[in-house]
């Protein structure tokens, strides 16, 4: 087993065993942790904003991954656009899942970002950003859209992982709606079509639109695609609004459990709290592991040792927090 980069036990510390161990003693469902249910989430460690990218729990509709992450003890959100869309709730159609996005963007009320920014507030689950799609062929009436979502929301900050081509269209919404756009980067162009890949594809994105348009640092893709995602975050902190966490290797660019690839995600952690960089940090789980909450757990665990906190990270197995209404996760 490879050490970790920051001096910690890979996450694989948390065995199946201690799992158990932490649920026979009672951090369980709020049916035997009553007084967690009384109590809302506290993730802010050392100073460092931990959340989580619902991406994480893509296998599980909205409702039941805000209860889920609230249960962990995750108090931080960046709310992935799926999990806020409902194709349902527009005519069906014969459109190809593209199209249907464009159209349920077009057609779908601004009450349904409403509903769930309140669903999260009544967990005690802030969100820090959005992350929608926007593709190079958005009209300007759907990309008007896409932060009148935002806005509902009520967030400043959208991430998206679209072409560097698209800044000079969103950057004048951007200033419009009071909303930055960060661009995230991803290990390779997945589609051709001019993503952020390399620390130069920053430099130039940030040097050319000094405002609005702003950096969502992947540290575990830019691990994986080579490159020192350290050195990123030195030049460009008070660019960088939002800070994905995943652990890579450099050889071969696969995810892997935290602890055991080459991220620096521990020296990233101790950086923003040494420094007193205000930067959102989201957890997204993508290496294959046991069940959802007990990875997110797991990473969440890893993140509070990084930052010096003993003791157990969990709260509560489940959905202490009530959420009315159901979303559909995809």
């Amino acid at each position: 087993m490879k050490g970790s980069p920051g001096g910690l036990e890979p996450a694989r510390a948390l065995t199946r065993r201690d799992w158990h161990t932490l649920v026979l003693g009672g951090l369980v469902a709020a049916p035997l942790a009553g007084w967690a249910a009384r109590q809302k989430p506290d993730s802010r460690i050392a100073g460092v904003r931990v959340g989580v990218q619902t991406y994480s729990f893509r296998d599980r509709p909205l409702d039941r991954a805000i209860g889920d992450m609230a249960g962990i003890g995750l108090s931080y959100c960046e709310l992935w656009s799926s999990h806020l869309e409902d194709p349902t709730s527009i005519p069906p159609t014969s459109e190809r899942p593209g199209e249907i996005h464009r159209r349920w963007l077009r057609e779908s009320s601004l009450e349904v970002p409403a509903r769930v920014r309140e669903r999260f507030d009544r967990a005690g689950v802030t969100l820090t950003a959005y992350n929608p799609q926007i593709k190079g062929n958005y009209s300007d009436e759907e990309i008007a859209r896409v932060f009148e979502m935002a806005r509902a929301l009520r967030v400043n900050v959208v991430t998206v992982s679209s072409p560097m081509s698209v800044a000079p269209r969103l950057e004048p919404f951007a200033e419009r709606f009071g909303i930055t756009v960060a661009f995230h980067n991803h290990s390779r162009d997945r589609n051709g079509t001019g993503e952020a890949t390399t620390p130069e594809d920053f430099d130039g994105l940030l040097r050319l639109h000094p405002r609005w348009i702003a950096a969502n640092l992947d540290v575990g893709h830019f691990t994986g695609a080579g490159f020192d995602a350290m050195a990123v975050l030195e030049r460009h902190h008070d660019r960088i609004p939002s800070l994905h966490l995943k652990d890579k290797t450099r050889e071969g660019d696969r995810d892997v459990l935290w602890g055991e690839g080459d991220a620096p995600i521990a020296a990233v952690l101790r950086t923003l709290r040494d420094r007193r960089w205000d930067i959102p940090v989201q957890i997204e789980y993508e290496y294959r592991g046991q069940d959802t909450i007990t990875e997110v757990a797991r990473c969440y665990q890893y993140c509070r040792q990084a930052l010096g906190v003993p003791g157990s990270a969990f709260r509560v197995l489940g959905s202490p927090f009530p959420v009315s209404g159901s979303q559909s996760s995809r």
